[in-house]
């Protein structure tokens, strides 16, 4: 009922463009029916009489009948050309709340769900829910008024061949509904192993430049052909589900003809049935059974639209974790203090990545974390935005706790910039300008003047509108970074995390890089992670973070002279002679 309820609620926007369609398809559904009647009412009346009498009326019954069939084209063409584009509105609609609701769900989600698992049920999972939206009630209606009004008129010719009849339907239902429950099973199924094609192809493509330089292209061959012939099995099954649904219809179909053939010769021979009513009641038995045929193609699109919506649902159902309690308030102009006490950690049911950290970070001041890989730096950092939330303890800006504030608010006071940094497929104004959508072009040449990439972009062909190449592969590594500090520029937060900004770069990019984090830095709070310590000697406090949490702090002179971890770790980069 839940699935139910969710799919109705698509219909309320189009429910004029739905109630018409299904009084057309009530229009057909009666023009159909009506037309063998009208054949035996003319057998049984009109037709007995003179020649004459006959053709007067043939001019007026003709017309009657073209009105009747032009009113049919009309109710036909709305349901072929508008029920179809409220089906195709519909699914766009599920496509677009789909994809907003990713936007919104947390960090965690996307920690345990494949990209290309999540695109599945993006785009292939809703290709049939158009087709659904538009037949099912539409299909459901037509079928269920040509088989009741057939089967009343059929029961007021001949009772006893007409409960006959009835009789090999009902097996015949029984039939479908014990196949319909395993086809329900194997397509839901298909919608998985697609998922998992998906979900091969983009882990792959995403990666062909680390499967060139490894030269294992035989190994991703060999990983895509498992999870497409798994695939594949699947649809053999479903085929052959498929095959014997159909041609176990077709049998019992065929049944009906029978029945009609063996049954009405008996009562033709037993003088209870006319020759013309037979021939009538043959009429019957193609509209009683077209819509069966009908119901049975709409079987096996309601299984495929079933199983896709269903896992609609369920990424629909997941709430984000992370969202705006009731009532928070923006979190209006910041100075940037920054608090953590108490502050501890775990991811789900995991051993716990912090516990009882307490930091007091003055605005304005630059603080650095250090420390060994998996120490907690970054989730530290990932905190302040709520990318996650605490464990235990909380987190304050300026006195007020991030779980307070709107979202918005807050992560639009904090600039990021990584050391992997992604480039969005476009130009690289647009990347510039993702950092503030709708800036104009001078803001934009601003921000990249004081990234220092200006003159690089400047003397490129295309300049500004340079293309990037998908994840930005047209772009060195320091060229990238240099966008990615100009896109935080532009957006102008008061606090800044710096996250192994420069450790992937080389030491003359890394020199040019410092010089614009540091303009970057200038008057706002900052948080750096560093790996390489030159880069944070004029930090106003280092932090060391170790598996077991905080271990020193101090400035860079106070550190080294306590000849701790942090000494340990610069004289490890440096030669001992050049400390101090």
């Amino acid at each position: 009922m839940h699935l139910l309820r969710k799919f109705i609620s698509y219909y309320r926007p189009y429910r004029a463009i739905f109630w018409f369609d299904m009084f057309c398809a009530l229009v057909l559904s009666a023009v159909d029916v009506a037309f063998p009647q009208i054949l035996r009412l003319l057998t049984n009346g009109l037709f007995r009489d003179p020649g004459p009498t006959i053709l007067h009326w043939l001019p007026l019954l003709g017309v009657l009948l073209l009105v009747m069939y032009l009113v049919r084209f009309g109710c036909q063409y709305y349901i072929t050309s508008w029920g179809h584009i409220m089906g195709a509105r519909m699914e766009s609609n599920m496509r677009q709340d789909l994809f907003d609701h990713y936007q919104r769900l947390s960090f965690s989600y996307y920690d345990q769900n494949n990209t290309g698992e999540m695109m599945s049920k993006l785009v292939s999972d809703l290709f049939d829910i158009s087709e659904l939206a538009h037949h099912g009630p539409e299909n459901i209606l037509i079928s269920l008024l040509k088989i009741i009004g057939s089967f009343v008129l059929m029961l007021m010719m001949n009772v006893p061949m007409t409960l006959i009849l009835a009789t090999v339907t009902l097996v015949m239902i029984v039939f479908s509904i014990q196949q319909n429950k395993k086809m329900r099973a194997i397509f839901l199924d298909n919608r998985k192993k697609i998922a998992g094609v998906n979900s091969q192809v983009q882990d792959s493509l995403a990666g062909i430049r680390v499967v060139k330089s490894f030269a294992n292209e035989d190994l991703e061959r060999q990983k895509f052909e498992k999870s497409n012939l798994r695939f594949l099995d699947s649809k053999v099954s479903s085929y052959r589900i498929m095959g014997s649904f159909r041609a176990g219809n077709a049998f019992f179909e065929g049944l009906l003809y029978l029945t009609v053939l063996v049954s009405g010769g008996i009562f033709v021979a037993n003088g209870t049935l006319s020759i013309a009513d037979l021939s009538i009641y043959a009429l019957y038995i193609g509209i009683f059974i077209n819509p069966i045929d009908v119901l049975v193609e709409f079987t096996e699109l309601f299984q495929k639209g079933y199983s896709g919506f269903r896992r609609f649902v369920e990424v629909m159902d997941t709430d984000p974790e992370i969202k705006d309690k009731p009532g928070a308030k923006a979190l209006g102009s910041v100075r940037g203090h920054i608090e953590y006490r108490d502050v501890s950690f775990r991811y789900n049911d995991d051993e716990s990545v912090l516990e009882h950290v307490n930091l007091d970070i003055g605005a304005g001041k630059t603080i650095a974390l250090v420390g060994p890989s998996g120490g907690g730096k970054t989730t530290l950092c990932s905190l302040l935005p709520r990318f996650y939330d605490t464990t235990g303890g909380s987190i304050l800006i300026d006195g007020s706790d991030v779980r307070s504030v709107t979202l918005r608010s807050l992560r639009n006071a904090i600039g990021i910039v990584q050391q992997d940094v992604y480039m969005f497929s476009g130009s690289i104004r647009d990347n510039i300008a993702y950092g503030k959508p709708g800036a104009t072009d001078e803001e934009v040449l601003q921000a990249a003047k004081s990234a220092g990439i200006h003159d690089f972009v400047a003397g490129l062909p295309d300049g500004y509108d340079t293309y990037v190449g998908e994840r930005g592969t047209r772009l060195s590594g320091g060229q990238k970074q240099r966008i990615a500090i100009a896109r935080v520029f532009l957006r102008n937060p008061s606090i800044l995390i710096l996250d192994e900004a420069t450790s992937a770069l080389d030491n003359e990019s890394e020199r040019y890089i410092q010089e614009s984090l540091d303009a970057l830095s200038k008057d706002r709070t900052t948080i750096v992670i560093a790996h390489r310590l030159s880069t944070i000697r004029n930090a106003d406090e280092i932090v060391v973070i170790a598996d077991d949490g905080i271990r020193e702090r101090g400035t860079h002179d106070e550190l080294l002279s306590r000849n701790g971890i942090y000494a340990k770790y610069y004289n490890m980069q440096f030669d001992p002679a050049v400390i101090g």
